[in-house]
């Protein structure tokens, strides 16, 4: 893997596919923000802004911890799991569009001098202000990095809010493909795969991700609850969010 610098934006498509007890799958575009923390303070161009309303920005409150800092939110968090900090780590999410943005999940991945991904810290968020990192340590698999952790979080309705979650990453400077698994009770539920490819982050690219996806916060609430929709008709169980699933928490 060369060594991997500045930002870049990744534009593809995100597959869901649940396997039981109803099959259900779709497929939709869809793009992440890679940020190089290296350069954390160079992420603006006249369309996009840090902490500042524009077209597209970053709001550290968005992530992690309560400073407005989110460096020192990073580092913080890498503390609170006992993982060290490198001199190359990427932080894959969604910015904000026109100041709205829901990011069901974001990653922090780590990479060591060798510039092989050793930990992925998930953050996900679910329709209930709630919000939970997973540490996930990676082994290096073939030509993907892969890792799992136990799930401690209500994101759906029609899944218990206990499972596992396997993750696996395949990242360098042309693409990057992330595919989420979920088990539980060792039954294969779900899998979800964002696969893409990468642009420049510049203005020109700032510019075509917006007119593209001005819309995209209303998009992946709609998508989210019309296919919720068509779960119950189809007649899944539903379950209910947990006090400690309303909260922000690591």
């Amino acid at each position: 893997m060369k060594n991997l610098t500045k930002h870049k934006f990744y534009e593809g498509t995100i597959y869901h596919k649940r396997f039981h007890p109803k099959v259900h799958e779709f497929k939709y575009n869809f793009y992440l923000l890679d940020i190089d923390l290296n350069y954390f303070e160079n992420l603006k161009n006249s369309l996009f802004s840090i902490n500042k309303l524009n077209f597209l920005s970053f709001k550290t409150k968005d992530h992690f911890g309560k400073s407005d800092d989110f460096l020192q939110n990073v580092d913080e968090l890498l503390e609170k799991f006992s993982i060290k900090k490198t001199k190359n780590m990427r932080f894959f999410t969604l910015p904000r569009v026109l100041n709205f943005v829901f990011n069901p999940i974001s990653a922090l991945v780590v990479f060591d001098d060798n510039n092989q991904a050793t930990h992925l810290l998930a953050e996900v968020h679910n329709y209930n202000n709630g919000r939970v990192v997973y540490p996930i340590l990676l082994e290096k698999k073939g030509n993907s990095y892969v890792g799992k952790v136990k799930k401690d979080m209500y994101v759906s309705p029609f899944f218990k809010t206990d499972g596992v979650y396997e993750f696996q990453l395949k990242y360098d400077e042309n693409k990057l493909f992330l595919k989420i698994d979920l088990f539980e009770d060792n039954e294969y539920k779900l899998t979800a795969i964002f696969n893409s490819k990468a642009k420049d982050f510049n203005k020109k690219s700032s510019l075509n991700i917006f007119l593209k996806y001005m819309f995209s916060t209303f998009l992946v609430v709609t998508r989210t609850y019309i296919q919720a929709i068509r779960l119950f008709i189809k007649g899944l169980k539903i379950h209910s969010p947990r006090e400690q699933d309303k909260e922000r928490r690591y």
